[in-house]
């Protein structure tokens, strides 16, 4: 009773006073200890059983080892399962089930595929449990094919072990097989729980199927399951990533009704959705609301106002969330750091870079040096960027190469360039965007004969330049547009009125940045290319479906270029709308004809 209610102190003191105690008593207080995190503690209470003469039985074992790999220390629980098997011990299938959680985490798949030969041996591949664990372990390991071969030969599948497979599928990337095999069961009227309805939203979700995920938790409440405070935080996000604010705030009154937004990551994912959707303010307001903002919560406010180039606030934030005893970590330095570059801060950039590690303890990673060889290229010191580079006390990886290369292809340094690409190439073989990069500072230069041969590259490794994609939200539905495709059912309306918008735009001044062109035709066509920008047309097709006034927010899978920025802006001011940009790089609010960038990006 003791150990239920998480009085560990109470239950020792019964247990010191007890005149005789057996195995079941002392494996009791040992599981207790274990299952909080105490290993000296239960390490020593079983050697102490041993002294007084009572020799642990298996329930003893699965008691540590269970315990270990509840708290995260899978190298406790890995190492007492060894010592266990050097003393004698034949581990039965809940011994099994409780340590391969833990050869999991760890990646051992060599230990694993023991076990996994130990269970056939023994017969316990029958244990729904001994399956789902092994699922699990394979899935963890990476191992798909293996994982999968337990999967197949199991006759007669529960649902713990579908889960475990879903999810095993889902973190090793492969969201179109567990689709399949989802949508299989359901179509056979398998009953798939909560669980099972999670895995998959959240695999959509994290893997780039944001659409698929949203129709899946409508299929999931059609179905009649309830989703639970895990599903709304899994699928959230696929709100942000899409720009879907009106499936956004529908999700979060469901979360209202069923009562679990005080649940601090629902909270959280609100906080995070809010600011993909341009609404920084509701953004704060649902942190604000919560009763027991975590690490989770501060950094994703943060990480929000860093996304909307609001270093002000981002500061601000940060020394409220050291007020409040909360203390940062790495993550919240790359957002601090990510704000000061969004803003050419270089000092308040050093000063928190400095005090990451003589302040907080925190050593500098990859993702901080990328932020800082970003501010400082962005504001014209590329040497002093390129010098962090060479000073890095590790190899740099593509992120920080590939944030000197985007700035010099703003600067135009051929030089700096050349090396970041020359860099890039084998790290990133099959990133189109880096070549298109470099082939773009050749063209700004005119060297027509180097920008070809980088083409030809591309072309011979079978690469093509990825598409510009913009989204837009009208009504209940996104729309995808794609830069220079002419299959969407109003694209016919959509340039007639972009056409009008031109001609009132070029007689308040306008004239189209066709240097932003980087190929070698002539200037009509460069202006007709500027016309089938994505974002154009997704901004256009905004105006045709919502009333006088009403915001407009569009995503783009690529960084806005610098006609478009002035297009949009233009085009605020001519129809007197609020107009929310997100980039790969930050949010730009226009209004009125001003962005909040200052034309900083």
């Amino acid at each position: 009773m003791y150990l239920k209610c998480d009085r560990i102190v109470g239950a020792r003191k019964l247990f010191d006073r007890m005149p005789e105690r057996d195995v079941v008593v002392w494996s009791a207080m040992i599981a207790g200890y274990s299952r909080l995190g105490l290993v000296d503690e239960a390490r020593g209470l079983f050697g102490e059983m041993r002294s007084c003469g009572v020799e642990p039985n298996l329930v003893t074992w699965n008691g540590m080892l269970a315990g270990f790999g509840n708290n995260g220390l899978y190298d406790e629980a890995v190492g007492m399962f060894r010592v266990m098997l050097l003393e004698g011990f034949w581990p039965d299938g809940s011994t099994v089930s409780c340590v391969l959680p833990s050869v999991g985490c760890l990646e051992d798949v060599v230990m694993g595929a023991q076990v996994h030969g130990y269970v056939t041996k023994q017969g316990l591949i029958c244990d729904k449990f001994v399956v789902s664990a092994l699922l699990d372990m394979y899935g963890k390991c990476g191992f798909v094919k293996e994982m999968s071969r337990v999967f197949d030969e199991v006759e007669e599948m529960e649902i713990g072990s579908l889960n475990a497979f879903l999810t095993g599928l889902s973190r090793n990337g492969m969201v179109d097989a567990a689709l399949e095999v989802f949508n299989r069961l359901k179509d056979q009227r398998v009953e798939l729980n909560v669980v099972t309805w999670t895995s998959v939203i959240a695999s959509c979700s994290q893997n780039g199927k944001d659409f698929e995920a949203l129709e899946l938790f409508r299929d999931m409440q059609a179905y009649g399951v309830e989703p639970n405070a895990v599903t709304i935080p899994s699928l959230i996000p696929a709100c942000g990533n899409i720009s879907a604010l009106t499936h956004g705030k529908e999700i979060h009154c469901f979360s209202l009704r069923k009562g679990i937004f005080d649940d601090v990551y629902v909270g959280s994912a609100l906080i995070d959705m809010y600011a993909k959707c341009g609404r920084i303010q509701l953004s704060r307001r649902c942190f604000d609301n919560m009763l027991a903002p975590n690490l989770v919560s501060w950094n994703a406010v943060i990480s929000g106002y860093a996304m909307h180039g609001k270093a002000k606030e981002t500061m601000e934030m940060f020394h409220m969330m050291q007020q409040s005893g909360q203390k940062p970590d790495s993550i919240t330095f790359t957002c601090i750091l990510s704000a000061c570059a969004q803003n050419g801060l270089t000092e308040e950039g050093w000063h928190y870079y400095n005090s990451m590690s003589k302040e907080h303890g925190i050593e500098p990673k990859m993702e901080h040096y990328a932020c800082m060889v970003t501010l400082l290229s962005r504001v014209g010191k590329l040497e002093e960027a390129y010098s962090i580079i060479k000073e890095m006390p590790f190899e740099p990886d593509a992120c920080v190469w590939g944030a000197l290369l985007s700035s010099c292809r703003v600067h135009n340094n051929l030089s700096l360039g050349e090396i970041a690409a020359e860099k890039l190439f084998p790290l990133e073989p099959a990133n189109p965007g880096n070549y298109v990069l470099l082939s773009n500072i050749y063209a700004s230069k005119g060297l027509w004969d180097e920008e070809n041969r980088i083409r030809e590259m591309m072309k011979s490794k079978g690469l093509r330049k990825n598409p510009g994609y913009s989204w837009i939200e009208v009504g209940h539905k996104v729309h995808m547009l794609l830069a220079g495709d002419q299959s969407h059912p109003q694209m016919k309306d959509i340039l007639e009125k972009l056409d009008k918008l031109n001609m009132e735009m070029k007689k308040s001044g306008y004239l189209p940045k066709t240097n932003f062109v980087l190929q070698d035709v002539e200037e009509q066509d460069k202006e007709q290319i500027l016309c089938g920008h994505s974002e154009k047309l997704a901004v256009v097709l905004g105006l045709l479906n919502t009333s006088p006034g009403q915001p407009l927010q569009v995503i783009k899978n690529l960084r806005i270029c610098d006609d478009c920025h002035a297009v949009i802006k233009a085009i605020s001011r001519l129809e007197g709308r609020e107009i929310y940009i997100r980039d790969t790089n930050r949010f730009h609010h226009i209004k009125d004809g001003v962005c909040s960038c200052g034309d900083f990006w």
